[in-house]
């Protein structure tokens, strides 16, 4: 059953733990118990901690007691989704965020506090392992694979929601328990060299199986390299990830699953097209407490209202982030992945909300029985977060042979990568070239609703033409220069820090 599909069940898992983050008081973080620093570690201590650095995943939908979900806070800067809700003050930080101009007191700085607690954990894993007693070789390579991988995983997405970051490697043990701010470059070398160690070969596994379900393995880390090394337009490196690329695609680990509609129902998680997800349990998250728990509450966030549908299949939620006309309208007549990406739903069928358009995302919509009682059942759906597919890596390699003048490797076409996706789209071969506006179509059509939109036009440099736009009909009147990219760092960080040697700088022009 799928209760049982990860890493040794967190859920059980993170029960035995006896100590947690010894950085965890950094910035919006508290700390409970602290292992002692330098103290020998068996292979169960480094175990527990890498449970409770794993678990961190499960938070980003109401992290902090803030919904603040990576994939939605990601796509509401997009032109895919409008914010949706009650009204334009129902989660107004989110309606700022769309329309690029959050404040330091009115923005959504639940990912920060989470984000930083996994850093912490991730750090005492790896200081854990360097402690380690009587623990196989292999193994520790591995447990300290895993930990890299996390860590820049973590660390990337507040370098790319917020750029000029703190940063720590150790316990930060004596008040203020800060450290100085580095700049999104410096970030960038942080994350590289992590990720140096979470995809050397051997470390771990090019796919997970059985009760390793739900742990990172070798792809996905090559996988993270790609997206940060793409962001960053480092092209020292384009050689090397498209090599990356090639690798995983020879591997013969992965494909892409035949489906694309059930791909996104809980019989087909861990499918053979998935690298990395989050595995959501139906249990455990309180509206008191956020930092607990297994579930996600992203479809019900972003389900419509008081929805009847006539099939039984999805269920009612909230009404956020429906999926704007224009997004609609980029799918080719035939492409399958139109009606399993967007949910059409007729006058009547649901409440009116704020921003109506009467479409919804349907990857993560809410569906019947994906929400068991008891407990809070809204804040505790199933739905996994497919965090890197297979489908990414054949885009990848296409966008930085074609796109980006990398040189085949490995034997694989671009092109033939391209139809590949093409054809599952389609459900028979339906070839396009490869060229530079197709392959940017491509990508919008696969991954609607999955948070790589808005990141993808920063980092082809269109975000400022495409972004900035006059609907007033929807509620969405918007400018966007570069410096946006980045969030406001929260008032509660810049206060905590003001007057110390490491206070914050705030980001761009935010106030």
């Amino acid at each position: 059953m799928k209760r049982y599909r990860l890493f040794i069940t967190i859920a059980v898992f993170a029960g035995l733990l006896t100590t947690t983050s010894c950085g965890d008081d950094f910035l919006t973080a508290s700390s409970t118990e602290k292992q002692e620093a330098g103290a020998a570690a068996t292979e169960g201590a480094i175990l527990s901690n890498l449970a409770s650095a794993y678990q961190i995943l499960l938070f980003d939908s109401y992290a902090n007691n803030n919904y603040n979900g990576v994939l939605l806070m990601s796509d509401l800067r997009s032109d895919d989704l409008f914010k949706g809700g009650g009204d334009a003050g129902d989660q107004r930080q989110l309606y700022l965020l769309s329309l690029f101009t959050s404040t330091a007191a009115e923005t959504t700085g639940g990912l920060w506090g989470i984000y930083y607690k996994g850093l912490a954990r991730c750090n005492n894993v790896i200081i854990a392992c360097d402690n380690a007693v009587d623990v196989n070789d292999n193994k520790l390579k591995q447990y300290k694979a895993e930990a890299h991988f996390l860590r820049a995983y973590y660390v990337h997405l507040l370098w790319k929601f917020w750029g000029n970051i703190p940063y720590f490697e150790e316990p930060l043990s004596e008040s203020p328990y800060m450290t100085r701010q580095y700049t999104a470059d410096e970030i960038y070398n942080e994350i590289i060299e992590d990720l140096a160690i979470a995809c050397e070969d051997g470390a771990m596994s090019m796919r997970q199986s059985g009760a390793d379900l739900g742990r990172a393995s070798r792809a996905a880390a090559l996988m993270l390299k790609a997206r940060v090394v793409m962001y960053q337009k480092d092209q020292s490196r384009y050689a090397e990830i498209t090599s990356d690329m090639a690798t995983i695609i020879n591997s013969g680990a992965y494909d892409l699953f035949s489906n694309f509609d059930a791909m996104w129902e809980d019989e087909n998680e861990f499918c053979i097209e998935s690298i990395f997800e989050s595995n959501q349990l139906p249990e455990g998250k309180t509206w008191s407490d956020g930092n607990k728990g297994y579930g996600t509450n992203l479809p019900a966030f972003i389900s419509p209202n008081e929805l009847k549908d006539p099939d039984g299949v999805f269920k009612g939620g909230w009404g956020f982030a429906p999926v704007r006309p224009q997004a609609y309208a980029i799918f080719e007549n035939g492409d399958l992945r139109r009606d399993a990406s967007i949910n059409v739903w007729p006058e009547g069928s649901y409440g009116v909300r704020f921003q109506d358009t009467g479409m919804f995302q349907r990857k993560y919509a809410a569906r019947e029985g994906y929400n068991p009682p008891p407990g809070d059942t809204d804040l505790n759906y199933t739905n996994n977060l497919r965090i890197f597919r297979f489908a990414e890596t054949l885009l990848n390699y296409v966008e930085l042979v074609r796109m980006h003048g990398q040189g085949e490797s490995q034997g694989v076409s671009a092109q033939a990568c391209l139809d590949r996706i093409r054809t599952r789209a389609f459900g028979s071969a339906n070839t396009v070239d490869a060229t530079p506006a197709n392959i940017k179509l491509e990508r919008r059509r696969e991954f609607l609703g999955e948070g790589m939109r808005f990141w993808d036009l920063i980092r082809w440099g269109e975000a400022t033409s495409v972004l900035s736009e006059n609907l007033p009909a929807y509620n969405s009147v918007r400018t966007f220069e570069e410096w946006m990219k980045y969030l406001p760092i929260p008032q509660g960080e810049l206060e905590k820090t003001k007057g110390t040697e490491f206070e914050l700088k705030q980001n761009g022009n935010w106030n």
